[in-house]
């Protein structure tokens, strides 16, 4: 018999040792978050605390920031980066937003988009007029046409 079917090797100790952060994240990995997300996230924890209701939100969010490495961005950039604002062509014409920012963030803005997303990576790098595959398991090519 395979030593891959033996039930001693399903509870491995380093498994169960390892926990994920409240974002979601493996443990040790970078937290980034952009200062606009920070600053909404201090916002609702500040309007959590005035009303004194959800404790268990409060210390989510707090764990949240705590964790969190913000990123400034950057005034100028000529390529796509954390916390950028990008436009995107497809061949037919139709337009498309998003803005590249950290996993406590994404629901902060419908058009969000995480880093480490396949989206996200796809833009990240990218510059102006470069054509970026979003779903890679459909040739459809989008041009970056504005980076903010």
């Amino acid at each position: 018999m395979s030593r891959a079917f033996v039930k001693e090797d399903i509870d491995i100790p380093e498994r169960i040792k390892r926990r994920r952060t409240a974002s979601g994240l493996p443990p040790d990995a970078l937290n980034y978050m952009t200062e606009a997300g920070a600053k909404r996230l201090r916002q609702r924890v500040a309007e959590l605390r005035k009303s004194g209701v959800d404790e268990a939100e409060i210390f989510d969010l707090e764990s949240m920031l705590d964790s969190a490495t913000v990123v400034k961005h950057p005034l100028l950039q000529e390529s796509v980066v954390f916390g950028a604002h990008v436009t995107l062509r497809s061949a037919a014409g139709e337009l498309k937003s998003c803005r590249i920012v950290g996993v406590d963030e994404v629901h902060l803005e419908p058009e969000n988009v995480s880093w480490i997303t396949a989206v996200g990576k796809a833009l990240l790098g990218a510059r102006m007029g470069q054509r970026v595959s979003l779903e890679p398991p459909t040739p459809a090519q989008w041009t970056v046409v504005k980076i903010e």
